[in-house]
């Protein structure tokens, strides 16, 4: 597929039902959230000190997504780190060019807020998926691990 242009910015309030949809596609079995949830969820997102959720638009629709946070810390001198998550764009729209700039746009701005290092988790085994990350700049040279809260007794 051709690359076309588009435009990468920070999202905005008016931006949550294109996110929704966008999220959808990351987790297609998901329930529903709540819309008056999701509008509470997404002004905390927001207002979040070192959070943003940055959107690839191109004519006018948002066709990717990541979240990037900026974590401050107490080890390497006091410098921050940052960790990606929900990186998804629509089924339609991938192979373009779109999660790659929005991925290298949030190095940009870890680097200018004195991050030491960026983290990605991917739960994807998809070995495309995983060469993506690579080809990103993504180095996979770390155990990763995570408890899920278990589910109501």
């Amino acid at each position: 597929m051709a690359r076309v242009d588009f435009d990468i910015r920070e999202a905005e309030t008016g931006d949550l039902p294109a996110l929704l949809a966008l999220y959808r596609d990351l987790q297609p079995d998901d329930p529903d959230i709540d819309a008056a949830v999701a509008g509470e969820r997404f002004q905390e997102i927001l207002t979040h000190p070192g959070m943003s959720v940055l959107l690839a638009v191109s004519e006018g629709v948002a066709v990717a997504t990541i979240t990037l946070i900026i974590i401050p810390n107490l080890t390497r001198r006091g410098a921050p780190y940052a960790l990606i998550e929900n990186v998804v764009t629509k089924p339609a729209h991938r192979q373009r060019g779109y999660a790659g700039a929005l991925l290298h746009h949030g190095f940009a701005k870890a680097w200018e807020m004195g991050c030491y290092k960026v983290m990605l988790l991917s739960g994807s085994k998809d070995p495309a998926t995983l060469d993506f990350y690579r080809h990103c700049g993504f180095v996979q040279d770390k155990t990763g691990f995570q408890i899920r809260r278990p589910a109501a007794v």
